[in-house]
């Protein structure tokens, strides 16, 4: 078992890592990401692909946490503050009493990245979103619903920004993921890797759930308002979820979970 290390002060440069999170996140970590909550460190401790560093937990949720800190490496430093000095350190309220730094596992390139995955796989493609919310939300949904991979242009966000790593419930720690450049580079990258490229819109040509998957598919999702680039929706198979008196104003996060659902509730078709 972990022994926790007591932290009185603030101030101690131990913790230097943790110190005013908020601002820090919005200026990158140095390659490391915070993890914050009780659920978001458990999915984290299943994954391999990411070294955790350290913990700094309130003193009152050590307790509730003796299997997870049973089941941390060795030599990991776990730190424990009362609530006043660690909200002190953080620089806010709201973590929950929990939270991690763990060390990012670097991106490969889009064209290996997508060569590995199987050959049915269903991949999403992120453009141009740049809101942490709907990111995490997407990510919270293709783990649930088991795509295969994320695959995101230069414009969106991080995914593991502490807030979208919250909000996917650690659903960002599980879906694989990297980056692919600008927009014309990830679809090139799609195409090349024998991707069939739907693109939904309000304006799609074809109900989505009408779509039968046929080997690998991917699914290109645009941000709220302005939607896909036009020039995007012109060379790709664009499909819609219909809505009702007109209505086409769903959520982006919500539109990731049903189209999700529409692609993955039947067998994809093989080729004869």
């Amino acid at each position: 078992m972990v022994q926790p290390i007591a932290i009185t002060n603030p101030e101690d440069p131990r913790i230097e890592p943790y110190r005013a999170v908020r601002e820090r996140d919005l200026v990158g970590r140095e390659n490391r990401f915070v993890a914050e909550g009780e659920v978001v460190l458990r999915v984290l401790l299943r994954q391999d692909r990411f070294a955790i560093e350290s913990l700094l937990l309130a003193e009152g949720r050590i307790e509730s946490l003796s299997d997870c800190l049973a089941a941390l490496p060795p030599g990991i430093p776990v730190y424990a503050a009362g609530r006043a000095v660690m909200d002190a350190i953080v620089g806010f309220p709201i973590h929950r009493g929990i939270l991690a730094i763990a060390r990012r596992a670097p991106l490969p390139p889009a064209a290996s990245f997508l060569a590995a995955l199987p050959e049915d796989a269903l991949v999403l493609g992120l453009v141009g979103l740049a809101n942490h919310d709907n990111v995490g939300g997407i990510f919270r949904n293709a783990a649930a619903f088991g795509a295969d991979a994320i695959l995101l242009d230069e414009t969106s966000c991080d995914p593991l920004y502490r807030k979208a790593i919250r909000v996917s419930v650690g659903g960002a720690l599980v879906v694989p993921f990297t980056r692919a450049g600008p927009a014309p580079a990830l679809i090139g990258s799609l195409r090349e890797a024998g991707f069939e490229i739907l693109s939904l819109s309000p304006s799609g040509r074809e109900p989505l759930g009408r779509i039968r998957r046929r080997g690998r598919t991917a699914l290109l999702l645009g941000a709220e308002g302005p939607g896909l680039p036009p020039e995007l929706l012109a060379e790709t198979r664009t499909v819609t979820i219909p809505m009702s008196g007109g209505f086409d104003s769903l959520n982006v996060a919500t539109t990731s979970g049903i189209a999700l659902y529409e692609l993955t509730r039947r067998e994809p078709e093989t080729t004869p």
